[in-house]
């Protein structure tokens, strides 16, 4: 009993350091923070049951890589992929058309940041390891995964952002060299298609990314709604899963936030900081007839040097909490 407790506080000092990187890691393959969760809680018990068979020739991070992978895979063959909108191949919408609401769709979901980074966070001093770590949950890079099969996702993730050799992801998906190079191949075609240009996102802490994001709150908050086409660029894409609908361009944004938001005027919008997938994010609060300010929508926005490319609208209300976010103003 002793030697068994023993081992049991071995592994688990052994294996905590782990768990945020494990549950960017089956957030990657997954798509939703609630099956991370759950994920990552299988691959710690499998890796619990497991260690006392640990031999010690991989690095402990691989082993527990290797276990977390599976545990995906397996999951994933009884479940439908996780889209955005703009991934369900319709055009983009008018702004005066009906909208469109699936409930049944299981959305994609945004990860917050202090779920996968440690209090210190991005874990390095090195500015191109931190950018790298960033683009690895950036929020675009997951939505493109989830049109790649469970195996091409897999190699891909293991290959390009944990930078394992081939030789090693064979051996952890039980398969041949071959096999791994040809999946990576039709992997990154297949996201070169669906993910065809990344333009660099600017650092959230910039000056510049802190300007665009004062002068995003202040033109909700004082329902300058004209005021804001400015700071999207002409390309811009907005989208708000579980509506299946998605815009392009300042002007249609602009007409969608007015005709289809039940704000009617300056007070009505709050909005607070938070972080998502390596992004700025805001929590956005509807005042009601209380005059209370509850949750709405969670905003997580591309910003690059030319404006607000990108943003997406969670309504899942139940993300407040994760995000740290309060449940009134």
């Amino acid at each position: 009993m002793t030697v068994e407790r023993s081992l049991d506080d071995e592994f688990l000092t052994a294996a905590d350091p782990y768990r945020r990187e494990l549950l960017a890691h089956c957030y990657r393959m997954s798509g939703s923070i609630h099956d991370a969760e759950d994920l990552l809680q299988e691959t710690m018990v499998r890796a619990w049951r497991g260690y006392g068979a640990f031999d010690g020739r991989a690095s402990l991070r691989t082993w527990l890589h290797r276990i977390a992978t599976n545990t995906c895979l397996t999951a994933l063959e009884s479940r439908a992929r996780r889209p955005l909108p703009t991934g369900l191949g319709a055009p983009s919408s008018d702004p005066s058309d009906d909208l469109v609401e699936r409930r049944e769709v299981p959305w994609l979901e945004p990860v917050p940041d202090t779920a996968i980074w440690d209090e210190s966070g991005w874990g390095s001093d090195d500015p191109s390891t931190v950018v790298a770590r960033r683009e690895s949950v950036r929020l675009a890079f997951v939505a493109a995964l989830q049109h790649l099969s469970a195996r091409q996702r897999a190699v891909l993730v293991l290959r390009d952002v944990l930078q394992w050799k081939a030789a090693e992801v064979a051996a952890a998906l039980g398969t041949s060299t071959a096999a791994v190079n040809s999946l990576l191949q039709r992997a990154r075609g297949r996201l070169h298609e669906v993910m065809p240009s990344e333009e660099s996102l600017e650092e959230p802490e910039s000056d510049a990314a802190r300007e665009l994001l004062r002068r995003y709150v202040d033109g909700f908050e004082r329902y300058d709604i004209d005021g804001l086409v400015d700071l999207f660029t002409r390309d811009a894409i907005w989208e708000m899963p579980p509506f299946t609908g998605w815009y392009v361009g300042g002007p249609a944004i602009a007409r969608l936030v007015k005709d289809k938001c039940p704000s009617e005027g300056p007070g009505d919008m709050r909005l607070l900081p938070a972080s998502a997938n390596g992004q700025p994010a805001l929590g956005l609060y509807m005042r009601g007839p209380d005059g209370v300010h509850r949750p709405f929508q969670l905003h997580v926005l591309d910003v690059t040097e030319r404006g607000i490319t990108h943003v997406t609208c969670f309504f899942d209300t139940g993300l407040f909490g994760r995000f740290g976010l309060p449940q009134r103003v």
